[in-house]
């Protein structure tokens, strides 16, 4: 792949290997002054066999012959060493794309797809008229939802270093051979590496779900809480510039969320402290950085009153400010905003129970909301504008006031997940206690529906103060309870959804409006008023069949009169959540990606039917086998009318440090998701027209073939959970120290109760990749039957189709990052010579089934062809993966054959941890 490159791409990407090389150089100087020449000797042996296995220069054992046998004391440096060449070749690539974005836009050429300039110029180009703007655009949100992944564990020393050398490496490459500064700055990178080098790239303790929290929360510090109210602010003007008459988006399109801390589905450690833990954390660290700029601000606002006039508000503020008129007698603006801080400061002290760093202890009055912090803003706005004196308020002030307009009082707001067999169990346990119903889990769906309907029609709670209840019980009331605190502290926003996963019935949403109920967030009303609650209800449809009956699912629960009010009272706001991971692992990628858009169909036209507004939460994950892929084609390629200017997607933590650890980065990924939003809501980007049907009717036929071929190996072929279960390091997942969520929902050897995350990470660990691509060259080769005219059709479905083009795009990233030489390796772990001949055959040849039909379908001589960045990043990192794949096979085998030693383990989980941060999306 990487040698049809053409000379002008190999000049393009002339910078990016340089820079590879330069700082392969460093580290390999770093690892012979500090491990010895041995070591480093043995390390280069491996990198340049490595690097003519990619060349096929040798054979693929080469390598495995060289590492065969080696001591695990001697492994852990070579690990360590491959993993850190991988990181840096990341950090080069990244600035690689800088460098390319910066060229192109120098050259004065249009701005690429997935900017906001470029959606800016599609949307002038359509001339569309500010009412059905404003209309499309009424409540826009996109919000990319934070959530944890076990791969994530590298240490906030080893982030902060990377960043250093990020941008010590931009400042080298401004500088001439010759110049003084040249030789300081290399000399500096060398300390960063040597850092990096001489730190521990990864935990030994398992983490706990506190350490995930601070690591969430990390990203804020880096990149989220400068970039995500500036885009807010830059997108507002921009719209508001073409539509003034719209008044659009009164409230930041860009909102965060998190689901570290309040996701319990299958996680025991999520507890009533940790909800109170998550959110209070989130908050302090949001007053922490409003009382800073308002220390900032004091310090500059510092314009005399005997030079400009303030408003009467502002000086209202001023007299507030300090006990003694003397100080700063003549600096209003100072004096306003010392009193904004001390009343700031109460309210931080108020919320959190303690006084923060920076905070003003004055006996000041709290303020009630936000809102009122953003009117003394901006009365000190206002009447600096009046005065001329807007290119100051511009700056500071105005970050400031963005950034609270944003985050409020909470930062993120934290969703609550948990399965619907728990609320069933609780809920029957609470009807029982108090009278309600002995035997609510005997009932039929209808007379749930019924019960539950009345009992979220009276104010009487189930429970009084003397209840007796399960453990289970009592941790779900609780935690709950905590939530209903933290709205009461932090505002409604802290807490924004209650998440159902595997909702099958209305009683599963039922019950958890029942259960809100019993916590006292859900008021059900009275005579005079309606029901409402503050946390949205938010029915998770996750396996395939669910997704086919989500619309009829959620029809229902419209017809319930209560929940019907409870929509109502939100505005006629209905969020529903798709589950990419689960419908995958239960009927594969092309089938799962398909019973989503089906889903989704079926949902807007529920939506139209109904007058609901319909906002879509999309689960993806990182990875393409749990949805992955480029958010902006994603986003383009969902149906017409699925968007509306309203989007949720979780953001997993496996691909969190790469679009978010740098500024540059997280800039670029969150203006994606609003170019798609505003392009999928404002403009018709489906491409079918009246050819709509017959391309949906052929993805029908193409699903089922694709969801059979899963099937027979995944579900029918007799001990494929075995092999499996030895093929890869699952089970290493689960027993080692990474992440603090089980691997499974429960005890259990089935698929079907294996989480996702383990699921498709340990693929990708054994660089099968199975859940992004098996089943889908079946489909298309037994639809097409060899017939030229059926695959012209489908030919012409990729090109004009997003959501085709996007499936199968990612379907090719997928497997050019496969390597089934390597995968035979793993399977050579699986004891059964029989069964390993039976499941690794049928993947081999499924693999070479699917590229053969993918290059037929689209045209294209090899995977990546419609992605040549993709395909250079393979050609540069590939040959590191090598040795850390092989080195993972033979300690999984001496951990399995007995050597439990906790050398070896840590170089398993050293070995998970590099071929993540090398597989990047489909790690």
């Amino acid at each position: 792949m990487g040698e049809s490159r053409t000379v002008q791409e190999q000049e393009a990407t002339r910078p990016l290997r340089e820079d590879i090389r330069f700082l392969g150089g460093i580290l390999g100087d770093t690892i012979r002054d500090h491990e010895g020449p041995e070591v480093f000797d043995l390390i280069e042996r491996v990198r340049t066999e490595a690097f003519r296995v990619r060349r096929e220069e040798v054979e693929r054992s080469a390598v495995a012959d060289m590492l065969d046998g080696t001591p695990t004391e001697v492994a852990i440096p070579l690990i360590r060493a491959f993993s850190y060449f991988v990181l840096l070749a990341n950090l080069a690539e990244d600035i690689q794309r800088d460098r390319r974005r910066a060229a192109h836009v120098s050259a004065g050429e249009p701005p690429q797809d997935s900017s906001l300039a470029a959606t800016y110029a599609k949307l002038d180009a359509a001339a569309l008229d500010g009412a059905t703007v404003g209309e499309l655009l009424t409540d826009a949100l996109v919000s990319p939802v934070i959530t944890a992944h076990p791969t994530e564990t590298r240490r906030r020393t080893v982030f902060d270093t990377q960043a250093k050398i990020t941008e010590l490496m931009r400042v080298r490459r401004r500088l001439e051979p010759g110049d003084p500064a040249l030789d300081d700055t290399e000399l500096r990178i060398r300390r960063e590496v040597l850092t990096l080098w001489r730190t521990a790239l990864i935990r030994l303790a398992r983490l706990r779900i506190q350490d995930e929290i601070a690591v969430g929360l990390r990203y804020y510090d880096l990149t989220l809480y400068d970039v995500i109210p500036a885009i807010n602010a830059q997108v507002r003007s921009a719209l508001r510039a073409r539509w003034p008459e719209a008044d659009l988006l009164p409230r930041p399109i860009l909102r965060p969320g998190s689901w570290i801390g309040g996701d319990r589905d299958g996680n025991p450690f999520v507890t009533a402290d940790v909800v109170l833990t998550a959110t209070g954390q989130a908050a302090a660290y949001a007053f922490a950085r409003y009382l800073d700029e308002l220390v900032e601000l004091e310090k500059s606002l510092s314009q005399s009153a005997r030079l400009v006039q303030v408003s009467p508000a502002v000086a209202a503020l001023a007299a507030a400010g300090y006990p003694d008129p003397a100080v700063f007698a003549d600096e209003p603006y100072r004096r306003a905003l010392h009193a904004i801080r001390a009343r700031l400061s109460a309210t931080a002290a108020r919320a959190l129970g303690e006084l923060p760093e920076h905070g003003l202890d004055t006996g000041a009055a709290p303020y009630p909301t936000p809102q009122a912090v953003l009117d003394d803003l901006d009365a000190i706005d206002a009447s600096m504008r009046a005065s001329g004196d807007a290119l100051l308020a511009d700056d500071r002030l105005a970050a400031l006031r963005h950034a609270i307009e944003t985050f409020g009082f909470h930062l993120q707001g934290l969703d609550l997940r948990q399965n619907s067999e728990v609320h069933e169990q609780v809920v029957a346990e609470l009807l029982a206690w108090s009278g309600a119903h002995a035997d609510y889990l005997g009932l039929p769906e209808a007379d749930r529906v019924e019960l539950l309907a009345n009992e979220l029609r009276t104010r009487r709670p189930l429970l009084g103060p003397n209840a007796r209840l399960s453990e289970l019980a009592t941790k779900e009331l609780g935690v709950l309870r905590a939530a209903k605190q933290a709205i009461d502290t932090f505002g409604a926003a802290a807490i924004p959804n209650y998440i159902i996963s595997m909702c099958t019935s209305v009683s599963d949403m039922l019950e958890a409006a029942l259960l809100l109920k019993e916590a006292g967030i859900l008021d059900p009303g009275s005579a005079e008023a309606t029901p409402h609650s503050p946390v949205g209800i938010v029915p998770l449809f996750e396996t395939i069949a669910d997704l086919g009956a989500g619309a009829a699912t959620l029809g229902a629960a419209l017809e319930v009169g209560v929940y019907r009010d409870l929509v109502a009272a939100a505005g006629m706001r209905q969020e529903v959540m798709l589950g990419y991971s689960d419908s995958n692992k239960d009927g594969g990628y092309l089938a799962a990606n398909w019973a989503l858009y089906r889903a989704e169909l079926d949902l807007v036209d529920l939506a139209r039917k109904t007058g609901i507004r319909l906002r879509l939460f999309h689960g993806r994950g990182g990875t393409v086998g749990r949805g992955g892929g480029r958010s902006y084609d994603a986003i383009l390629a969902q149906p017409a009318g699925a968007v509306r200017g309203s989007l949720r997607l979780t953001e997993q933590g496996e691909v969190i440090a790469a679009k978010y650890s740098e500024q540059g980065a997280a800039h670029r990924n969150l203006e994606s998701l609003l170019a798609g939003t505003l392009e999928s809501t404002l403009l018709d980007v489906e491409g079918l027209g009246t050819d709509a049907e017959p391309a949906y009717e052929i993805l029908d036929e193409l699903a089922a073939r694709a969801r059979a071929a899963y099937a027979r190996l995944v579900h029918d072929t007799p001990g494929f959970v075995e092999y499996f279960r030895q093929s890869t390091p699952v089970a290493e997942v689960g027993d080692l120290n990474i992440g603090s969520r089980p691997a499974s929902r429960k005890p259990t050897s089935s698929v079907a109760d294996l989480r996702a995350i383990p699921w498709v990470m340990a693929w990708s660990q054994a660089r099968v990749m199975l859940p992004g691509w098996y089943g889908t060259g079946t489909a298309l080769e037994d639809w097409v039957a060899g017939d030229p005219r059926r695959l012209a059709q489908l030919t012409e479905l990729y090109r004009r189709w997003p959501f085709f083009r996007t499936v199968l795009s990612n379907l090719a990233q997928v497997m050019a990052k496969s390597d089934l030489d390597i995968a035979a390796r793993y399977a050579g772990l699986v004891a059964d010579e029989q069964l390993r001949t039976t499941i690794f055959g049928m993947i081999r040849d499924e693999h070479a089934r699917t590229i053969r039909m993918y290059l037929a379908v689209t045209g294209d001589t090899e995977l990546l062809s419609d992605n040549p960045s993709l395909a250079e990043s393979i050609h540069n990192r590939f040959p590191y993966l090598e040795p850390l794949n092989q080195l993972q096979v033979d300690l999984l085998r001496r951990l399995r054959g007995g050597d439990d030693s906790e050398l070896v383990k840590r170089g398993i989980l050293l070995t998970m941890n590099g071929l993540a941060t090398a597989l990047r999306n489909s790690g």
